[in-house]
């Protein structure tokens, strides 16, 4: 515990502010433990100033965009004007700012002491931190957590600046592109692909493996293609980028075809790179892979501490997927080791995930191609419930489906939606698929009426073996 004679000793000391050292903090301090948070920019990392948040709110902007341009069919006499830009991202930065404020609160209501400042691993056990002044400051904890996420990466050779943005510049446009090309097709390219689209803009997405989010099962990843080619929204699959040159008005971008496009931007969207480098993690002792630092299942580094404690790793920087709430997760879980609890070990494939494109793409489980590969191609079972049978979705003008994925005989091991405002949904399908639920179970539950949610109660239906909606 901290004393006036020993100010910087701390049980945790948490070395980054995001999601996963937020969380982290928060839960060590609500159960007795005395904390030092380390964040050199502002709490609430990726996630709450270049990430989820302020993508969301873009996404959100861009429905109503959608919506106004599209009232007619609903017979509702609107139109769309225009965008105000500056607007949009005053919107956005209000969401921000005030989220912001409310995690503040939290942080400071539950004495957790904040060393603003560039902190790194000077030895197990003590992190250096550095002020904007250039003072330096020592914390030494019994336990440290790791949590400084990552960044926006790039290709070899493709510098950034100028016309070649990253999603945290395109946060900050304030003006609406007239046309661009996205390099990446993963969650972060088709996103703010559609935002640009519902906005006005030329879009062309170009990613080098054969669909566009890749990590998904095919067959969303066939149905978001359907999708963006009726919206307009253009893509090149199974080329690589080979190179771009700017000018004062545009890019060009050549892809290793000889393919070319010409756009106003280009937006690289190419994945997050763990944020390791130069913080003494290696000469402490942490093993690091590309980047990554490597734990056991419980996020165990390996290394020990002075003081008997163990240095911990939590969010993007541990192997797996990179999302907010699996980081958010992981922190609440180590902390509840430090305190001495026995939490359950995080079960990454009940990890629900979510596009928030227009349409959206959910899923939590494992793909078709995934179960095939772990219980053999003649032990599973997959269905397919379009969403033109419901009611919900009839009224909202979307199109998609919900594919289940079981053990053949046993439980559901996949869920994977596709429609507006499928993320909703994915909730229940993390119940399902993370307490094994088998179909059966799930088909005798009443599903309220008229909702998204009936499809999942169909889809179940289907794959029990009484399909109330099927055709003869």
């Amino acid at each position: 515990m901290p004393t006036p004679d020993n100010p910087g000793t701390f049980d945790v000391v948490v070395l980054g502010g995001g999601s996963g050292g937020y969380a982290t903090a928060l839960r060590a301090a609500q159960l007795g433990l005395s904390v030092a948070l380390v964040e050199k920019d502002k709490l609430g990392g990726t996630c709450l100033h270049v990430g989820c948040v302020p993508t969301k709110a873009l996404l959100h902007a861009a429905e109503v965009a959608d919506a106004a341009a599209h009232g007619s069919q609903f017979g509702v006499r609107t139109s769309l004007d225009g965008i105000d830009m500056p607007g949009v991202l005053a919107y956005k930065d209000s969401v921000v700012a005030g989220l912001y404020k409310g995690l503040q609160g939290l942080i400071s209501s539950r004495k957790i002491t904040v060393a603003h400042g560039h902190g790194t691993l000077v030895e197990p056990g003590t992190v250096e931190v550095t002020g904007d002044d250039g003072a330096t400051t020592r914390l030494t904890g019994t336990h440290v957590v790791l949590a400084t996420g990552s960044y926006a990466r790039s290709l070899p050779g493709l510098e950034l600046g100028g016309r070649v943005i990253t999603s945290d510049d395109a946060l900050t446009l304030d003006t609406v592109p007239t046309s661009v090309v996205v390099l990446g097709g993963g969650v972060i390219g088709v996103e703010f692909a559609s935002v640009w689209k519902s906005f006005g803009a030329d879009v062309q997405i170009v990613e080098a493996l054969p669909h566009l989010v890749p990590n998904e099962d095919v067959a969303l990843s066939k149905a978001l293609e359907r999708a963006f080619r009726k919206r307009g929204v253009k893509f090149s699959l199974g080329d690589r980028f080979a190179q771009v040159k700017q000018s004062d008005d545009g890019v060009k971008v050549e892809l290793e075809s000889g393919t070319t496009f010409d756009a106003e931007l280009l937006l690289v969207a190419v994945g997050r790179g763990p944020r390791t480098a130069d913080l003494g993690y290696e000469a402490a002792g942490v093993r690091l892979d590309r980047g990554f630092v490597l734990t056991d299942e419980l996020l165990r580094t390996g290394v020990t501490t002075p003081a008997g404690g163990q240095v911990w790793a939590v969010g993007d920087i541990v192997p797996g997927l990179q999302l907010a709430h699996r980081g958010f997760a992981q922190g609440i879980f180590v902390a509840e080791q430090i305190a001495g609890l026995a939490p359950a070990p995080i079960d990454e494939a009940a990890i629900p995930r979510v596009t928030y494109c227009e349409p959206e793409v959910a899923s939590v489980g494992v793909t078709e191609a995934r179960a095939a590969e772990l219980y053999g191609p003649d032990q599973v079972e997959t269905v397919e419930y379009n969403l033109a049978g419901n009611g919900k979705s009839k009224i909202l003008g979307t199109q998609g489906f919900a594919k289940l994925v079981r053990r053949k005989d046993g439980p559901v091991v996949g869920m994977h939606l596709i429609g507006s405002r499928v993320g909703e949904l994915i909730g229940e399908g993390q119940l399902i698929v993370g307490w094994e639920a088998f179909p059966e179970d799930v088909a005798s539950l009443v599903h309220a009426h008229p909702t998204q949610n009936e499809a999942l109660g169909e889809a179940h239906m289907a794959l029990a073996g009484k399909p109330l909606h099927a055709h003869n």
